[in-house]
């Protein structure tokens, strides 16, 4: 059986598909397109699952949706209804692109596959699933338990925006869900407006901003802001927010509230800053916990499978792992909308009667399940700008560029199979050592063109993972935030340790301080040989060469942009950052032999 599924209209749109139940392909439609966070339908994405598993349309058994769009209109009609006359402006500017671009889906999804020159499709295949039980099965389904609690936190779906449930082997029971207004993930990201970022971009950057401040916001927020039960179920007071109804997400009375208007994304951070990014994301993680503890109690699972956008704030799962009653927890790769495409080809191959094997291995493949380039693409991409490139036998290398890393110098590592989800994790990623002081604001300042209080995560040998960070179990989507070891810590001089704000930075906190958070805290990722031997091997080589297993790994991209897909992606990137050594399969190229 053959399952195509689709997201798509919203954010993140993307295309999966299933060949009996296992994985074949998925991809972001933003990765072929070049526009970040792309919510148009995924043409290019579905054309790569298709070729990737040698179909066409024709040969599909079921096309599945994310979500049921019926159930979103009946949400924002009710919503506006019950807000009237307030919200008008909103109604008016959101009414006619839903009237003509989202309500009748099925017609609209159905003429855009039969347009991609891929064969054709009824509309008797197509079926659409809940969006969180999208989120459930991309969670439980690839998982490695065939028991296991599953906590869904997003925004918002139709209805839904916090989802508890139980996975039973090839079964999955949603039993009870916080619906809309409430929403985690609508308070996180009204933080993220207030704070001057993007909503559904800069949610990475409230997160990696919070270390620097103090929670003095956070009685603030629990008073006034939203009401918690011991349950971990809760409601927000609408009064303060405007999402419902209008055009941002908060209003004046929330800038009152904390005393000034929303920070101008061109305005610096300032101390306040900090400490509002780190009271909503204690307030956030404290609730994270309390919805575990409950869902503990009501399932009696020692396992736990967690997606939706929220399911991407590393920090909250480290805490859930660490302080939470659950022995194990995974984690979809791509939490949020992106998943869904995934979820819902799972979710109807199951409904089917997919046989879903036995437990105890992830069925993600290491998330490495998009596009791969030949050695014929490559060398016509670099052909055509005239690049100068040397191939090297695999023994050459990895020892070449565990040199050059330990020189100091920053590789593009371009490898096979594309990765599905927000992280790169080996294939296409920017690397770098993580010994040097200075090498985190380079990397932010002079590759990445970002903030330069943004963290990077190391990536490092699997065995040696607990030598360096205070985790015992393998975290290979870098989903999962964990202390350094103190081993590895300095101590800090007084006038280090005194230091506030941004000065922080400045501050090398342990052997491997390009990865250590100013809360000596770490991402990590740890690799493994059986899902990317490559990789692996890249990290051995540097090992051996160094006495250090670990590489900083960020994804190839600069800010604003999606991760690369092709080689020509990659080779645009390499010449428009200041990153030293381009590595596309086995072909080398160093930016100071480029013409």
């Amino acid at each position: 059986m053959i399952v195509l599924g689709l997201s798509a209209f919203y954010h993140d749109s993307a295309a999966a598909l299933l060949r009996d139940g296992v994985v074949v392909a998925a991809a972001q439609e933003e990765r072929f397109s070049r526009k970040k966070h792309d919510s148009g339908f995924p043409a290019d994405a579905v054309r790569y699952c298709l070729d990737a598993a040698g179909v066409r349309l024709n040969d599909v058994d079921h096309v599945a949706f994310y979500e049921k769009p019926f159930l979103t209109f009946d949400r924002l009609i009710e919503t506006y209804f019950a807000f009237a006359p307030h919200g008008y402006r909103s109604f008016s500017t959101a009414m006619p692109v839903w009237l003509r671009e989202k309500f009748l889906q099925k017609p609209t999804l159905i003429r855009e596959l039969n347009d991609l020159g891929r064969g054709s499709v009824g509309e008797e295949k197509m079926t659409f699933s809940v969006h969180h039980h999208s989120h459930a099965a991309s969670a439980f389904f690839p998982s490695p338990f065939s028991d296991a609690a599953i906590l869904i936190m997003d925004g918002v779906g139709e209805w839904a925006t916090t989802t508890l449930g139980h996975g039973r082997d090839g079964t999955i029971e949603l039993s009870r869900e916080i619906r809309f207004p409430h929403s985690l993930g609508l308070l996180y990201s009204a933080f993220t407006y207030y704070l001057g970022f993007e909503v559904n971009d800069g949610e990475y950057k409230v997160m990696g901003l919070a270390p620097y401040g103090e929670p003095r916001y956070a009685q603030t927020i629990r008073d006034n802001l939203i009401d918690v039960k011991p349950d971990g179920s809760f409601r927000l007071n609408m009064y303060y927010f405007d999402y419902c109804t209008g055009l941002t997400m908060t209003n004046h009375r929330f800038d009152q509230l904390f005393g000034a208007p929303p920070r101008s994304s061109a305005a610096p951070v300032e101390q306040r800053h900090m400490d509002l990014a780190r009271s909503v994301q204690v307030v956030l993680e404290e609730i994270v916990l309390q919805l575990g503890r409950t869902l503990h109690a009501e399932t009696g699972s020692k396992n736990l499978c967690l997606a939706g956008g929220v399911a991407l704030n590393c920090v909250a799962n480290g805490r859930l792992l660490r302080e939470g009653q659950f022995d194990d927890i995974w984690i979809q790769p791509a939490a949020g909308d992106a998943g869904g495409a995934l979820g819902a080809a799972l979710a109807v191959a199951h409904s089917l009667g997919e046989v879903r094997p036995a437990a105890g291995r992830d069925r993600m493949a290491g998330a490495l399940i998009g596009p791969a380039f030949d050695d014929a693409t490559t060398t016509a991409a670099l052909e055509s700008y005239r690049a100068q490139s040397r191939r090297l036998s695999d023994d050459d290398l990895f020892t070449t560029i565990a040199g050059d890393l330990a020189k100091g110098r920053i590789v593009g590592w371009f490898q096979d199979r594309m990765e599905f989800g927000p992280r790169a994790l080996g294939n296409r990623s920017i690397l770098a050592d993580p010994r040097p002081a200075g090498m985190q604001r380079r990397l932010n300042l002079n590759i990445k063109y970002r903030e330069g209080f943004r963290p990077f995560a190391p990536a490092v040998l699997a065995p040696d993972a607990a030598t360096y960070f205070q985790i015992d179990r393998p975290s290979p989507y870098m989903l999962l935030v964990a202390p350094v070891e103190t081993g590895r810590l300095r101590t800090l001089a007084a006038d280090e340790a005194a230091k506030t704000g941004f000065d922080r930075l400045r501050v090398a906190r342990s052997d491997i301080p390009a990865v250590t958070h100013v809360d000596n805290s770490a991402r990590v990722q740890t690799v493994h040989p059986d899902t990317n031997p490559r990789f692996h091997r890249l990290l051995e080589a540097f090992r051996d060469a160094t006495g250090c297993p670990v590489l900083v790994n960020t994804s190839f991209n600069t800010s604003d942009e999606p991760i690369v897909c092709s080689p020509d992606d990659a080779y645009r990137c390499f010449m428009e950052s200041e990153i030293d050594v381009l590595v596309i399969g086995n072909r080398v190229l160093y930016k100071d032999e480029q013409c």
